[in-house]
Protein backbone atom coordinates (compact mmCIF):
# COMPACT_ATOMS: atom_id res chain seq x y z
CA UNK A 1 0.00 0.00 0.00
CA UNK A 2 1.44 3.32 -1.04
CA UNK A 3 1.67 6.22 1.70
CA UNK A 4 1.18 9.80 0.92
CA UNK A 5 3.33 11.95 2.59
CA UNK A 6 2.32 15.37 3.29
CA UNK A 7 4.31 18.33 3.02
CA UNK A 8 2.30 19.88 6.00
CA UNK A 9 4.62 17.63 8.35
CA UNK A 10 7.78 19.14 6.97
CA UNK A 11 9.23 21.77 9.48
CA UNK A 12 9.23 25.85 8.31
CA UNK A 13 9.76 29.01 11.12
CA UNK A 14 6.73 30.25 9.92
CA UNK A 15 4.45 27.11 11.05
CA UNK A 16 6.00 27.27 14.44
CA UNK A 17 5.64 31.26 15.13
CA UNK A 18 3.35 32.89 17.03
CA UNK A 19 2.21 36.24 16.03
CA UNK A 20 0.93 38.30 17.67
CA UNK A 21 -1.17 41.36 16.06
CA UNK A 22 -0.91 45.17 17.39
CA UNK A 23 -3.28 47.49 16.44
CA UNK A 24 -1.26 50.54 16.46
CA UNK A 25 -3.54 53.54 17.60
CA UNK A 26 -4.98 51.40 20.61
CA UNK A 27 -1.68 49.72 22.25
CA UNK A 28 0.62 52.40 23.35
CA UNK A 29 1.03 55.64 23.10
CA UNK A 30 4.32 57.48 24.47
CA UNK A 31 3.28 61.27 22.76
CA UNK A 32 6.05 60.42 19.72
CA UNK A 33 3.51 60.48 17.07
CA UNK A 34 1.64 63.85 15.98
CA UNK A 35 -1.17 62.99 17.78
CA UNK A 36 -1.60 63.07 21.69
CA UNK A 37 -3.61 60.30 23.00
CA UNK A 38 -2.53 58.35 19.65
CA UNK A 39 -0.71 55.00 20.14
CA UNK A 40 2.88 55.07 17.70
CA UNK A 41 5.31 53.28 17.06
CA UNK A 42 7.86 53.85 19.64
CA UNK A 43 4.97 52.60 21.92
CA UNK A 44 5.28 49.29 20.42
CA UNK A 45 9.04 49.50 20.87
CA UNK A 46 8.73 50.08 24.45
CA UNK A 47 6.95 46.79 24.68
CA UNK A 48 9.11 44.17 22.53
CA UNK A 49 10.74 42.89 26.20
CA UNK A 50 6.70 41.95 27.00
CA UNK A 51 6.13 40.26 23.81
CA UNK A 52 9.04 38.37 23.64
CA UNK A 53 8.47 37.41 27.37
CA UNK A 54 4.70 36.07 26.16
CA UNK A 55 6.25 33.67 23.97
CA UNK A 56 6.00 36.03 20.59
CA UNK A 57 7.57 35.05 17.86
CA UNK A 58 6.22 37.66 14.89
CA UNK A 59 4.60 41.32 14.98
CA UNK A 60 2.16 42.07 12.42
CA UNK A 61 0.89 45.86 12.79
CA UNK A 62 -2.33 46.95 11.08
CA UNK A 63 -1.39 49.64 8.77
CA UNK A 64 0.22 52.57 9.93
CA UNK A 65 0.91 54.10 6.61
CA UNK A 66 -0.23 57.35 5.38
CA UNK A 67 -3.73 57.65 5.46
CA UNK A 68 -7.07 59.74 6.09
CA UNK A 69 -7.96 57.49 8.69
CA UNK A 70 -11.75 57.31 7.69
CA UNK A 71 -11.47 53.34 7.76
CA UNK A 72 -8.55 53.33 10.72
CA UNK A 73 -5.63 53.39 8.38
CA UNK A 74 -7.50 50.60 5.58
CA UNK A 75 -7.70 53.64 3.27
CA UNK A 76 -4.21 54.16 2.27
CA UNK A 77 -2.53 57.17 0.29
CA UNK A 78 0.78 56.46 0.49
CA UNK A 79 2.19 52.79 0.69
CA UNK A 80 6.17 53.82 1.02
CA UNK A 81 5.37 56.45 3.76
CA UNK A 82 4.04 56.01 7.65
CA UNK A 83 1.46 58.15 8.67
CA UNK A 84 2.77 60.69 10.96
CA UNK A 85 0.62 59.88 13.96
CA UNK A 86 2.37 57.05 14.42
CA UNK A 87 5.80 58.07 13.59
CA UNK A 88 8.25 57.69 10.96
CA UNK A 89 10.13 55.67 8.67
CA UNK A 90 12.81 55.69 10.76
CA UNK A 91 10.28 54.43 13.61
CA UNK A 92 9.83 51.76 11.39
CA UNK A 93 13.89 50.93 10.90
CA UNK A 94 14.13 50.99 14.73
CA UNK A 95 10.96 48.86 15.21
CA UNK A 96 12.54 45.97 13.40
CA UNK A 97 16.37 46.26 14.58
CA UNK A 98 14.87 46.18 18.39
CA UNK A 99 12.83 42.90 16.75
CA UNK A 100 15.58 41.15 15.35
CA UNK A 101 17.72 41.53 18.23
CA UNK A 102 15.40 39.88 19.89
CA UNK A 103 15.31 36.64 17.27
CA UNK A 104 11.30 37.68 16.17
CA UNK A 105 10.05 39.04 13.05
CA UNK A 106 8.19 41.91 11.10
CA UNK A 107 4.69 41.47 9.23
CA UNK A 108 3.29 44.18 7.22
CA UNK A 109 -0.16 44.73 6.55
CA UNK A 110 -0.66 44.98 2.91
CA UNK A 111 -4.32 46.26 2.05
CA UNK A 112 -4.07 46.08 -1.82
CA UNK A 113 -7.81 45.46 -2.85
CA UNK A 114 -8.74 49.13 -2.64
CA UNK A 115 -6.56 52.26 -1.72
CA UNK A 116 -7.73 55.36 0.18
CA UNK A 117 -9.55 58.01 -2.54
CA UNK A 118 -6.93 60.39 -1.58
CA UNK A 119 -4.03 58.07 -3.29
CA UNK A 120 -1.90 59.81 -6.08
CA UNK A 121 -2.99 56.57 -8.18
CA UNK A 122 -6.96 57.93 -7.57
CA UNK A 123 -6.65 61.39 -7.57
CA UNK A 124 -4.99 60.79 -11.20
CA UNK A 125 -8.25 58.10 -12.40
CA UNK A 126 -10.69 60.52 -11.40
CA UNK A 127 -9.09 63.61 -12.91
CA UNK A 128 -10.78 62.59 -16.24
CA UNK A 129 -11.86 59.45 -18.39
CA UNK A 130 -8.45 59.91 -20.36
CA UNK A 131 -6.25 60.14 -16.92
CA UNK A 132 -3.21 57.88 -17.45
CA UNK A 133 -4.47 55.82 -14.20
CA UNK A 134 -8.14 55.72 -15.29
CA UNK A 135 -8.25 52.53 -15.77
CA UNK A 136 -6.57 51.18 -12.52
CA UNK A 137 -9.44 51.65 -10.57
CA UNK A 138 -12.93 49.79 -11.21
CA UNK A 139 -15.52 52.57 -13.25
CA UNK A 140 -18.76 52.31 -15.30
CA UNK A 141 -21.40 54.39 -16.31
CA UNK A 142 -24.85 54.75 -14.82
CA UNK A 143 -27.91 53.15 -15.55
CA UNK A 144 -31.38 54.61 -15.73
CA UNK A 145 -34.55 53.38 -14.50
CA UNK A 146 -38.15 53.96 -16.42
CA UNK A 147 -38.31 57.44 -15.70
CA UNK A 148 -34.83 58.27 -16.28
CA UNK A 149 -33.88 57.87 -12.59
CA UNK A 150 -29.73 57.56 -12.55
CA UNK A 151 -28.81 54.08 -10.73
CA UNK A 152 -25.60 52.42 -10.43
CA UNK A 153 -24.43 49.85 -12.45
CA UNK A 154 -25.81 47.57 -10.00
CA UNK A 155 -27.42 46.21 -6.92
CA UNK A 156 -24.21 45.12 -4.79
CA UNK A 157 -24.64 46.84 -0.92
CA UNK A 158 -21.55 48.44 1.16
CA UNK A 159 -19.84 46.28 3.18
CA UNK A 160 -19.19 48.81 6.02
CA UNK A 161 -22.86 50.64 5.33
CA UNK A 162 -25.52 47.81 3.75
CA UNK A 163 -28.00 50.68 3.80
CA UNK A 164 -25.40 52.13 0.65
CA UNK A 165 -24.82 51.46 -3.09
CA UNK A 166 -21.10 49.64 -3.23
CA UNK A 167 -20.92 52.46 -6.29
CA UNK A 168 -20.06 56.01 -5.46
CA UNK A 169 -21.47 58.53 -8.20
CA UNK A 170 -18.29 60.94 -9.97
CA UNK A 171 -19.85 64.31 -10.54
CA UNK A 172 -16.81 65.05 -12.71
CA UNK A 173 -16.87 61.94 -15.18
CA UNK A 174 -19.90 61.51 -14.84
CA UNK A 175 -19.43 57.75 -14.22
CA UNK A 176 -19.52 55.49 -10.87
CA UNK A 177 -16.76 54.01 -9.31
CA UNK A 178 -17.13 50.86 -7.17
CA UNK A 179 -15.84 51.37 -3.33
CA UNK A 180 -16.58 47.64 -1.51
CA UNK A 181 -16.18 49.06 1.43
CA UNK A 182 -16.40 53.04 1.63
CA UNK A 183 -17.12 55.54 -0.48
CA UNK A 184 -12.98 57.07 0.35
CA UNK A 185 -11.67 53.12 -0.67
CA UNK A 186 -12.27 52.76 -4.15
CA UNK A 187 -11.38 49.29 -5.64
CA UNK A 188 -8.17 48.82 -7.33
CA UNK A 189 -8.80 46.76 -10.93
CA UNK A 190 -6.62 43.88 -10.51
CA UNK A 191 -7.29 43.17 -14.20
CA UNK A 192 -4.82 45.74 -15.45
CA UNK A 193 -1.32 44.53 -15.13
CA UNK A 194 0.16 47.81 -14.47
CA UNK A 195 -1.65 47.75 -11.03
CA UNK A 196 -0.57 44.13 -10.70
CA UNK A 197 3.38 45.38 -11.15
CA UNK A 198 2.42 48.55 -8.77
CA UNK A 199 1.51 46.20 -6.24
CA UNK A 200 4.27 44.40 -6.47
CA UNK A 201 6.54 46.79 -6.25
CA UNK A 202 4.84 47.75 -2.77
CA UNK A 203 5.49 43.90 -1.64
CA UNK A 204 9.77 44.26 -2.75
CA UNK A 205 10.10 47.67 -1.14
CA UNK A 206 9.10 46.22 2.42
CA UNK A 207 10.91 42.94 1.83
CA UNK A 208 13.72 45.00 1.33
CA UNK A 209 13.66 46.75 4.21
CA UNK A 210 13.59 44.03 6.72
CA UNK A 211 9.72 43.21 6.46
CA UNK A 212 9.47 39.05 7.04
CA UNK A 213 6.11 38.76 4.96
CA UNK A 214 2.29 39.71 5.20
CA UNK A 215 -1.03 39.81 6.10
CA UNK A 216 -3.64 40.68 2.79
CA UNK A 217 -6.02 42.34 3.41
CA UNK A 218 -9.64 41.18 1.53
CA UNK A 219 -7.10 39.78 -0.82
CA UNK A 220 -9.61 37.11 -2.45
CA UNK A 221 -11.50 40.33 -3.26
CA UNK A 222 -9.23 41.10 -6.15
CA UNK A 223 -10.79 39.23 -8.70
CA UNK A 224 -14.46 40.77 -9.95
CA UNK A 225 -17.15 38.62 -12.03
CA UNK A 226 -16.92 40.60 -15.20
CA UNK A 227 -20.12 42.44 -16.30
CA UNK A 228 -20.89 43.08 -12.38
CA UNK A 229 -24.07 41.64 -12.43
CA UNK A 230 -26.81 42.18 -9.83
CA UNK A 231 -27.02 40.09 -6.32
CA UNK A 232 -29.64 38.02 -5.44
CA UNK A 233 -32.44 39.97 -3.14
CA UNK A 234 -31.84 38.50 0.35
CA UNK A 235 -33.64 41.51 2.03
CA UNK A 236 -36.68 42.92 -0.09
CA UNK A 237 -36.85 45.98 2.22
CA UNK A 238 -33.63 47.47 1.81
CA UNK A 239 -32.44 48.51 -1.90
CA UNK A 240 -28.84 46.99 -2.32
CA UNK A 241 -27.97 43.57 -1.51
CA UNK A 242 -24.55 41.36 -0.33
CA UNK A 243 -22.68 40.93 -3.71
CA UNK A 244 -20.23 38.62 -2.36
CA UNK A 245 -21.18 36.05 -4.61
CA UNK A 246 -19.74 37.82 -7.64
CA UNK A 247 -16.88 40.09 -6.15
CA UNK A 248 -15.40 36.99 -3.62
CA UNK A 249 -12.94 34.11 -5.50
CA UNK A 250 -13.40 35.96 -8.63
CA UNK A 251 -12.05 34.12 -11.96
CA UNK A 252 -8.70 35.20 -11.49
CA UNK A 253 -7.82 35.27 -8.22
CA UNK A 254 -5.54 32.32 -8.46
CA UNK A 255 -3.47 33.49 -11.58
CA UNK A 256 -3.04 36.83 -9.42
CA UNK A 257 -1.77 35.02 -5.93
CA UNK A 258 0.28 32.63 -8.03
CA UNK A 259 1.87 35.75 -10.03
CA UNK A 260 2.64 37.60 -6.70
CA UNK A 261 4.53 34.31 -5.64
CA UNK A 262 6.51 33.87 -8.95
CA UNK A 263 7.81 37.44 -9.21
CA UNK A 264 8.16 38.27 -5.28
CA UNK A 265 7.26 35.82 -2.79
CA UNK A 266 9.29 33.17 -4.04
CA UNK A 267 12.70 35.51 -3.78
CA UNK A 268 12.38 35.54 -0.35
CA UNK A 269 12.05 33.43 3.42
CA UNK A 270 8.34 35.06 3.56
CA UNK A 271 5.78 34.24 5.99
CA UNK A 272 1.98 35.21 4.29
CA UNK A 273 -1.93 34.88 5.05
CA UNK A 274 -4.84 35.60 3.37
CA UNK A 275 -7.80 37.48 4.89
CA UNK A 276 -10.34 35.86 2.70
CA UNK A 277 -14.33 36.40 4.10
CA UNK A 278 -16.59 35.16 2.61
CA UNK A 279 -14.99 31.90 1.34
CA UNK A 280 -16.26 28.23 2.61
CA UNK A 281 -15.68 26.39 -0.27
CA UNK A 282 -13.03 23.66 0.54
CA UNK A 283 -11.92 22.93 -3.11
CA UNK A 284 -11.28 26.90 -3.46
CA UNK A 285 -9.83 27.36 0.10
CA UNK A 286 -7.33 24.79 -1.21
CA UNK A 287 -6.46 26.12 -4.45
CA UNK A 288 -5.02 28.60 -2.00
CA UNK A 289 -3.21 27.21 0.80
CA UNK A 290 -1.61 23.34 -0.46
CA UNK A 291 1.13 23.41 0.22
CA UNK A 292 1.94 22.75 -3.74
CA UNK A 293 -0.52 25.65 -5.23
CA UNK A 294 2.44 27.98 -4.79
CA UNK A 295 0.00 31.13 -3.37
CA UNK A 296 0.38 32.02 0.44
CA UNK A 297 0.90 29.89 3.18
CA UNK A 298 -2.21 30.30 5.06
CA UNK A 299 -5.76 32.21 4.89
CA UNK A 300 -8.22 33.57 7.87
CA UNK A 301 -11.16 31.50 7.59
CA UNK A 302 -13.73 32.96 9.03
CA UNK A 303 -16.74 30.25 10.32
CA UNK A 304 -15.91 30.41 13.63
CA UNK A 305 -15.75 34.12 14.07
CA UNK A 306 -19.25 33.75 11.69
CA UNK A 307 -20.68 31.67 14.42
CA UNK A 308 -23.14 34.37 15.57
CA UNK A 309 -23.65 36.13 12.05
CA UNK A 310 -27.29 35.46 10.27
CA UNK A 311 -26.04 33.10 7.63
CA UNK A 312 -25.58 35.06 3.88
CA UNK A 313 -25.46 38.19 5.58
CA UNK A 314 -22.62 40.69 6.90
CA UNK A 315 -21.46 40.72 10.56
CA UNK A 316 -23.90 43.17 12.00
CA UNK A 317 -26.54 40.83 13.35
CA UNK A 318 -27.12 38.06 15.98
CA UNK A 319 -27.93 34.85 15.11
CA UNK A 320 -28.05 32.17 18.02
CA UNK A 321 -25.59 28.88 18.04
CA UNK A 322 -24.77 25.91 20.20
CA UNK A 323 -20.70 24.61 21.26
CA UNK A 324 -21.46 21.66 19.01
CA UNK A 325 -20.53 24.47 16.28
CA UNK A 326 -17.45 25.20 17.72
CA UNK A 327 -16.67 21.40 17.68
CA UNK A 328 -18.04 21.09 13.81
CA UNK A 329 -16.02 23.83 12.66
CA UNK A 330 -12.60 23.56 14.34
CA UNK A 331 -12.90 19.50 13.46
CA UNK A 332 -13.49 20.45 9.62
CA UNK A 333 -10.90 22.57 8.96
CA UNK A 334 -8.34 20.87 11.23
CA UNK A 335 -8.95 17.28 8.78
CA UNK A 336 -8.96 19.39 5.61
CA UNK A 337 -5.55 20.91 5.85
CA UNK A 338 -4.22 17.71 7.46
CA UNK A 339 -5.47 15.74 4.80
CA UNK A 340 -5.66 17.80 1.60
CA UNK A 341 -1.93 19.14 2.00
CA UNK A 342 -2.59 22.51 3.16
CA UNK A 343 -2.00 24.69 6.24
CA UNK A 344 -4.42 26.34 9.37
CA UNK A 345 -4.01 29.67 10.93
CA UNK A 346 -5.48 29.31 14.21
CA UNK A 347 -7.35 32.67 15.76
CA UNK A 348 -10.55 33.69 17.51
CA UNK A 349 -9.49 37.47 17.59
CA UNK A 350 -8.76 40.53 15.54
CA UNK A 351 -9.01 43.92 15.06
CA UNK A 352 -12.59 43.53 13.07
CA UNK A 353 -13.96 41.47 15.69
CA UNK A 354 -15.31 41.35 19.57
CA UNK A 355 -13.57 40.27 22.26
CA UNK A 356 -13.47 36.37 22.47
CA UNK A 357 -14.39 35.83 25.89
CA UNK A 358 -17.34 38.20 25.59
CA UNK A 359 -18.29 36.05 22.24
CA UNK A 360 -17.79 32.65 23.40
CA UNK A 361 -17.94 32.49 26.97
CA UNK A 362 -19.16 34.01 29.90
CA UNK A 363 -17.05 37.66 30.28
CA UNK A 364 -19.17 38.26 34.13
CA UNK A 365 -16.41 38.89 36.69
CA UNK A 366 -17.05 35.34 38.26
CA UNK A 367 -16.31 33.71 35.06
CA UNK A 368 -14.08 36.08 32.60
CA UNK A 369 -10.60 34.70 33.53
CA UNK A 370 -11.77 31.24 33.26
CA UNK A 371 -13.25 31.63 29.66
CA UNK A 372 -10.08 33.22 28.66
CA UNK A 373 -8.02 30.60 29.64
CA UNK A 374 -10.24 27.73 28.23
CA UNK A 375 -10.14 29.29 24.78
CA UNK A 376 -6.14 30.04 25.20
CA UNK A 377 -5.85 26.18 25.86
CA UNK A 378 -7.99 25.42 23.56
CA UNK A 379 -5.83 27.51 20.58
CA UNK A 380 -2.77 26.88 21.83
CA UNK A 381 -3.18 22.76 21.33
CA UNK A 382 -4.97 22.93 17.96
CA UNK A 383 -2.44 22.41 14.69
CA UNK A 384 -1.28 25.44 12.20
CA UNK A 385 -0.26 28.85 13.17
CA UNK A 386 -1.01 31.21 16.04
CA UNK A 387 -2.33 34.07 16.00
CA UNK A 388 -2.99 36.35 18.97
CA UNK A 389 -4.69 39.51 19.02
CA UNK A 390 -2.98 42.46 21.56
CA UNK A 391 -5.03 42.14 25.22
CA UNK A 392 -6.53 38.58 23.86
CA UNK A 393 -3.25 37.56 26.39
CA UNK A 394 -5.42 39.41 29.17
CA UNK A 395 -8.49 38.08 28.80
CA UNK A 396 -10.19 42.20 27.80
CA UNK A 397 -13.89 42.04 27.26
CA UNK A 398 -16.23 43.92 25.84
CA UNK A 399 -17.00 47.66 26.44
CA UNK A 400 -19.38 47.11 29.31
CA UNK A 401 -23.38 47.21 28.66
CA UNK A 402 -23.74 50.97 29.73
CA UNK A 403 -21.79 52.28 26.92
CA UNK A 404 -23.85 54.33 24.53
CA UNK A 405 -24.14 53.55 21.07
CA UNK A 406 -23.26 57.33 20.31
CA UNK A 407 -20.08 56.66 21.85
CA UNK A 408 -18.87 54.03 19.46
CA UNK A 409 -16.43 55.34 16.68
CA UNK A 410 -15.73 52.58 13.72
CA UNK A 411 -17.50 53.63 10.85
CA UNK A 412 -18.90 49.99 10.76
CA UNK A 413 -20.66 50.84 14.12
CA UNK A 414 -21.92 54.50 13.29
CA UNK A 415 -23.41 53.66 9.73
CA UNK A 416 -25.25 50.51 11.64
CA UNK A 417 -26.95 52.98 14.02
CA UNK A 418 -27.73 55.03 11.50
CA UNK A 419 -29.42 52.88 9.28
CA UNK A 420 -31.19 51.40 12.30
CA UNK A 421 -32.54 55.14 12.76
CA UNK A 422 -33.43 55.43 9.30
CA UNK A 423 -35.57 52.52 9.40
CA UNK A 424 -37.32 53.27 12.73
CA UNK A 425 -37.59 56.77 12.80
CA UNK A 426 -40.86 56.41 14.50
CA UNK A 427 -40.18 53.46 16.76
CA UNK A 428 -37.37 54.15 19.24
CA UNK A 429 -38.36 50.41 20.76
CA UNK A 430 -37.11 49.03 17.57
CA UNK A 431 -34.07 50.04 18.30
CA UNK A 432 -33.72 47.70 21.19
CA UNK A 433 -32.72 45.25 19.30
CA UNK A 434 -29.97 46.87 17.35
CA UNK A 435 -28.47 47.94 20.45
CA UNK A 436 -27.41 44.49 21.67
CA UNK A 437 -26.12 43.82 17.97
CA UNK A 438 -23.38 46.84 19.11
CA UNK A 439 -22.54 45.66 22.32
CA UNK A 440 -21.82 42.26 21.44
CA UNK A 441 -20.57 42.50 17.84
CA UNK A 442 -19.21 45.56 16.85
CA UNK A 443 -15.45 46.07 15.67
CA UNK A 444 -14.89 49.10 18.62
CA UNK A 445 -14.38 45.80 21.30
CA UNK A 446 -11.38 45.36 19.94
CA UNK A 447 -9.80 48.74 19.47
CA UNK A 448 -10.36 49.89 23.57
CA UNK A 449 -6.76 50.92 24.31
CA UNK A 450 -4.93 48.01 25.81
CA UNK A 451 -4.95 48.05 29.70
CA UNK A 452 -1.51 47.85 30.95
CA UNK A 453 -1.83 49.28 34.72
CA UNK A 454 -4.27 50.64 36.69
CA UNK A 455 -2.73 54.19 36.18
CA UNK A 456 -4.64 57.07 34.43
CA UNK A 457 -5.87 55.91 30.96
CA UNK A 458 -4.59 52.14 31.46
CA UNK A 459 -0.88 53.50 31.72
CA UNK A 460 -2.22 53.42 27.54
CA UNK A 461 -1.45 57.34 27.30
CA UNK A 462 -0.33 60.19 30.11
CA UNK A 463 -1.93 61.22 32.63
CA UNK A 464 -4.37 64.71 31.55
CA UNK A 465 -3.88 63.23 28.03
CA UNK A 466 -7.11 62.25 26.30
CA UNK A 467 -7.03 58.64 24.56
CA UNK A 468 -8.46 58.39 21.01
CA UNK A 469 -11.09 56.07 21.95
CA UNK A 470 -12.54 55.16 25.23
CA UNK A 471 -11.02 52.62 27.82
CA UNK A 472 -12.77 49.90 29.42
CA UNK A 473 -13.89 50.85 32.49
CA UNK A 474 -12.59 47.57 34.09
CA UNK A 475 -8.93 48.40 33.84
CA UNK A 476 -8.72 48.85 37.38
CA UNK A 477 -8.93 44.88 38.19
CA UNK A 478 -8.03 43.87 34.51
CA UNK A 479 -4.51 45.02 33.33
CA UNK A 480 -1.16 43.44 32.32
CA UNK A 481 0.62 44.54 35.47
CA UNK A 482 -1.68 42.78 37.89
CA UNK A 483 -1.26 39.95 35.88
CA UNK A 484 2.24 39.91 35.44
CA UNK A 485 2.97 40.18 39.23
CA UNK A 486 0.33 38.19 40.36
CA UNK A 487 1.61 35.54 42.74
CA UNK A 488 -0.76 32.58 44.36
CA UNK A 489 0.39 29.14 44.71
CA UNK A 490 -2.89 27.76 43.67
CA UNK A 491 -3.75 29.91 40.23
CA UNK A 492 -1.85 31.71 37.06
CA UNK A 493 -3.42 34.92 35.95
CA UNK A 494 -4.57 34.54 32.64
CA UNK A 495 -1.37 36.43 31.15
CA UNK A 496 0.64 34.04 32.87
CA UNK A 497 -1.28 30.78 32.04
CA UNK A 498 -1.32 32.25 28.04
CA UNK A 499 2.89 32.32 29.13
CA UNK A 500 2.86 28.76 29.97
CA UNK A 501 0.50 27.56 26.96
CA UNK A 502 3.03 29.55 24.64
CA UNK A 503 5.76 27.36 25.89
CA UNK A 504 4.22 23.96 26.24
CA UNK A 505 3.30 24.64 22.23
CA UNK A 506 6.69 24.89 21.15
CA UNK A 507 8.18 22.19 23.95
CA UNK A 508 5.79 20.13 22.47
CA UNK A 509 5.58 21.30 18.72
CA UNK A 510 5.82 17.91 16.85
CA UNK A 511 2.11 17.41 18.58
CA UNK A 512 0.37 20.51 18.80
CA UNK A 513 2.14 21.95 15.35
CA UNK A 514 1.99 19.31 13.12
CA UNK A 515 0.60 16.69 14.83
CA UNK A 516 -2.67 14.73 13.98
CA UNK A 517 -6.33 15.48 14.86
CA UNK A 518 -9.33 13.64 16.06
CA UNK A 519 -12.31 14.41 17.96
CA UNK A 520 -13.10 11.95 20.98
CA UNK A 521 -15.91 11.70 22.82
CA UNK A 522 -19.98 11.85 22.33
CA UNK A 523 -20.67 15.32 19.63
CA UNK A 524 -23.71 16.73 21.30
CA UNK A 525 -23.55 18.74 24.36
CA UNK A 526 -21.41 21.69 25.65
CA UNK A 527 -17.90 19.29 25.78
CA UNK A 528 -15.51 19.53 22.65
CA UNK A 529 -12.73 17.08 23.11
CA UNK A 530 -9.93 16.14 20.52
CA UNK A 531 -6.80 14.38 20.55
CA UNK A 532 -3.50 15.56 19.00
CA UNK A 533 -0.91 12.55 17.84
CA UNK A 534 2.53 13.18 17.05
CA UNK A 535 3.54 12.15 13.50
CA UNK A 536 6.02 9.52 13.87
CA UNK A 537 6.77 6.60 15.54
CA UNK A 538 7.29 6.44 19.52
CA UNK A 539 5.78 10.15 19.29
CA UNK A 540 3.31 11.67 22.08
CA UNK A 541 0.07 12.37 22.24
CA UNK A 542 -2.68 14.57 24.06
CA UNK A 543 -6.13 15.01 24.63
CA UNK A 544 -7.99 18.57 25.08
CA UNK A 545 -11.09 18.68 27.13
CA UNK A 546 -13.06 21.86 26.61
CA UNK A 547 -16.53 22.63 28.76
CA UNK A 548 -18.44 25.06 26.62
CA UNK A 549 -21.14 25.96 29.27
CA UNK A 550 -21.70 27.96 32.78
CA UNK A 551 -22.47 24.46 34.19
CA UNK A 552 -21.29 21.11 35.65
CA UNK A 553 -21.07 19.02 32.99
CA UNK A 554 -20.19 15.11 32.99
CA UNK A 555 -17.43 13.39 30.39
CA UNK A 556 -16.91 10.37 29.55
CA UNK A 557 -13.39 9.14 28.59
CA UNK A 558 -14.12 7.04 25.58
CA UNK A 559 -12.27 3.25 26.07
CA UNK A 560 -10.15 4.08 22.78
CA UNK A 561 -8.54 7.32 24.58
CA UNK A 562 -5.88 5.81 27.07
CA UNK A 563 -5.43 8.10 29.20
CA UNK A 564 -1.66 8.31 31.63
CA UNK A 565 -2.43 11.39 32.97
CA UNK A 566 -3.96 15.20 32.86
CA UNK A 567 -1.24 17.40 33.08
CA UNK A 568 -3.07 21.06 33.32
CA UNK A 569 -6.45 22.97 33.36
CA UNK A 570 -7.91 26.25 33.54
CA UNK A 571 -9.00 25.61 37.56
CA UNK A 572 -5.54 25.87 38.91
CA UNK A 573 -1.82 26.28 39.10
CA UNK A 574 -0.94 22.14 39.76
CA UNK A 575 -2.07 18.79 37.68
CA UNK A 576 -6.32 18.54 37.82
CA UNK A 577 -7.27 15.48 40.18
CA UNK A 578 -9.13 13.56 37.82
CA UNK A 579 -9.98 10.51 36.79
CA UNK A 580 -8.06 8.54 33.91
CA UNK A 581 -11.09 6.37 32.61
CA UNK A 582 -14.98 6.59 33.03
CA UNK A 583 -16.54 9.78 34.17
CA UNK A 584 -14.40 13.33 34.66
CA UNK A 585 -17.05 16.20 36.36
CA UNK A 586 -16.19 19.30 34.69
CA UNK A 587 -16.79 22.76 36.30
CA UNK A 588 -17.95 25.76 34.89
CA UNK A 589 -16.00 26.56 31.47
CA UNK A 590 -13.16 23.99 32.62
CA UNK A 591 -10.61 22.94 29.75
CA UNK A 592 -8.16 20.26 30.93
CA UNK A 593 -5.23 19.09 29.09
CA UNK A 594 -3.71 15.38 29.51
CA UNK A 595 -1.42 12.85 28.08
CA UNK A 596 -2.82 9.74 26.52
CA UNK A 597 -1.21 6.84 24.66
CA UNK A 598 -0.48 7.27 21.11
Amino acid sequence: MTTTIHSNTQPAWWKEAVVYQIYPASFLSTGSGSIPGWGDIRGVINKLDYLKHLGVDIVWLSPIFNSPQVDMGYDISDYKDIDPRYGSLEDVDDLIKGLKARGMRFMVDLVVNHTSDQHAWFLNSRSSKSAAKRDWYIWQPPKYDTEGKRKPPNNWSMILGEANSAWTWDEETQEYYLALFTPEQPDLNWRNPEVREAVHDVLRFWLDRGASGFRMDVINLISKVEGYPDAEVVDPSVPYQPGQKYFANGPHLHEYLQDINAKVLSHYDTITVGEMPFVHDETEIIKVVGATRKELNMIFIFDLVDIDNIPGSFRLTLHPWQPTEIRRIITKYQRLMLDKDGWNSIFIENHDNPRSVSRYCDDSDAFRALGAKLLCLMQTTLAGTLYVYQGEELGMRNLRPEVAPEQYKDIESINYWRKMNALHPDSPGDLKGARPVLQRKARDHARTPVQWSAEANAGFCAEGTEPWMMVNTDYHTVNAEAQRVYESEEDLSVLQFWQRGLASRKDHRDCFVYGGFEGVGEEGGSVFAYKRISRGAGGEAFVTVLNFSGGEVEWMVPERVRMEKWVTGTYGKKAPDLALEGTVKLRPWEGVLGMCAA
